[in-house]
């Protein structure tokens, strides 16, 4: 099993003519992910080869959805465009629109959240500033590198691009269901909670790995979630126990004010709803297989 995306996922890459768009579709072929086509407005009816496949570039999102049954798109629009893109993907009532694209507006991702909310969730968004999701042996879309691990039972969720990579190689000899970067802007799509949720209902993931950062209150919130609703096992890590106050770290959502997003306040409140902390991701990563093994 998997969540969000699986097997039988047809994925379309908007802005897959861009270098960004046409390396990362070569990665996702590679790796077995069935794209079948991608969206460019200018080069509407063109086709491309990437990796030996012809893949068709439509016009818009409706019209790839249309010919090909297309139900996930991959955002690799640059930032001044990317609004637009994402606004053409929920209008299309595409089921998943992962956004990799970085640098885009607060204001413009607040935008196109609302226009999802406002037009009754038919799209799932995952990101942006994000690497996207893998469901390792079935399905990969984004950037996230799909030989660092294998299929297995443990779900993952985090905040950084960087420490899904680390995660999912430590533990790779254990594997896992799906892995999901969220993103670690202010205002994202899919939460912890939406991911925390969908692992909860996957009867082939056993245990969940958490990773959060400082910054917000997502982790805080997450928690007192998981005191609520999960009863799989969870273990948490906190990025950012030596970041100086007021300081933007990393993602743009990364600033901690006062006492407020600090990592040791989120820590606190995992480990109060029950999750295990590790004080590295080598720690952390420990701690899940304790739990795997035990």
């Amino acid at each position: 099993m998997a969540i969000f995306l699986n097997e039988n996922s047809k994925v379309i890459v908007q802005g897959i003519t861009g270098s960004e768009g046409t390396k990362h579709t070569a990665r996702m072929l590679r790796s077995g992910t069935n794209i079948v086509g991608g969206v460019n407005a200018r080069k509407a009816g063109q086709t491309v080869e990437i990796e030996g496949e012809e893949l068709t570039v439509f016009g818009s999102v409706q019209e790839a959805m249309k010919e090909t049954g297309a139900d996930v798109s991959v955002v690799f629009v640059p930032p001044k465009f990317a609004k637009d893109a994402v606004i053409e993907a929920i209008d299309a009532e595409i089921g998943l629109a992962v956004v990799i694209t970085e640098g885009i507006p607060v204001h413009d991702s607040a935008y196109f959240w609302a226009h999802a909310n406002a037009t009754g969730n038919k799209t799932r968004i995952i990101g942006p500033n994000c690497p996207g999701i893998i469901s390792p042996g079935k399905s990969n879309a984004g950037i996230i590198p799909a030989d660092i691990t294998g299929a297995g039972k443990i779900g993952l969720v985090s905040k950084s691009g960087t420490l899904t990579y680390q995660m999912m190689y430590e533990l790779r000899d254990i594997g896992f269901s799906s892995a999901v970067g969220i993103g670690g802007d202010p205002i994202i799509g899919t939460t912890h909670i939406d991911a925390l949720q969908a692992f909860e209902e996957d009867p082939e993931t056993e245990a969940i790995v958490m990773i959060g950062e400082i910054g917000g209150d997502a982790e805080e919130r997450a928690a007192d979630f998981i005191k609520a609703n999960i009863t799989k096992p969870v273990v948490g890590y906190v990025a950012g126990f030596t970041a100086p106050e007021g300081k933007t770290m990393g993602h743009a959502g990364a600033i901690v004010s006062g006492s407020s997003g600090t990592a040791s306040a989120k820590k606190e409140a995992l480990e109060a709803a029950g999750v295990k902390v590790g004080k590295t991701p080598s720690e952390t990563a420990k701690l899940m297989r304790e739990i795997v093994k035990g």
